[in-house]
């Protein structure tokens, strides 16, 4: 990883300063592309997906410089999640065995997912608090394992995944400002009224469908 790193050294060069901190091209780049991103998923358009796989590359590459390994390993998920969930919004189907439309996650679904959820965060935490040096380990893991669940009902068309994103984005806020990514602080305080707005857009999607 090292030498990786060593290898991309120029993405790692001040593009400029933000509040006294040096923001490169790498942030900068995953923060254009990571906005376009999230338009996207409110249009419900599948260039999401490759635009999230190349963001999710592009942080995992800041986030192990800057030691958040829990943070790091979650983009190496995203980039695996973008695939599928590329493939879903193109070939996906739902249960009736139909091509893959925006729905809610019925009361079971959404207590077990959450139940996992919850009960993956002390043990990730457990896990980056005795076998790394991150030094937020369990504010490093709940953006984590929360993110996974965001990304799942976002890969399935579940208008949860946006709620899901508010409370991801707030934590995420807390902790890049402790770590000085201040353009990615800008990026998921950006992100909170962005997912409302993907609430509301995915809720008019729905109404045809309720009124059905």
């Amino acid at each position: 990883m090292d030498a990786l790193l060593q290898l991309l050294h120029p993405l790692f060069a001040p593009a400029f300063t933000l509040l006294g901190s040096p923001i490169s091209w790498t942030e900068l780049i995953a923060f254009a592309l990571a906005l376009w991103m999230v338009v996207c998923n409110m249009r419900v358009r599948p260039l999401a997906w490759p635009l999230a796989l190349l963001s999710s590359l592009l942080y995992f590459l800041l986030f192990w410089d800057g030691k958040l390994y829990g943070e790091a390993s979650l983009q190496l998920l995203f980039a695996a999640f973008a695939l599928w969930g590329w493939w879903q919004w193109l070939r996906g189907k739902g249960a009736d065995g139909e091509k893959l439309r925006v729905r809610r996650l019925d009361r079971q679904g959404l207590a077990l997912a959450l139940l996992l959820t919850l009960a993956a965060w002390p043990v990730l935490g457990l896990f980056l608090q005795h076998q790394t040096d991150s030094p937020l380990p369990y504010w490093d893991a709940f953006p984590t394992v929360t993110s996974l669940l965001g990304q799942w009902l976002l890969g399935r068309k579940y208008q949860e995944n946006w709620s899901v994103w508010v409370l991801v984005n707030v934590v995420s806020v807390a902790l890049f400002a402790y770590k000085g990514y201040w353009l990615t602080v800008v990026l998921y305080a950006v992100f909170i009224p962005m997912s409302v707005a993907g609430w509301r857009a995915w809720q008019r999607q729905l109404q045809p469908a309720l009124a059905a």
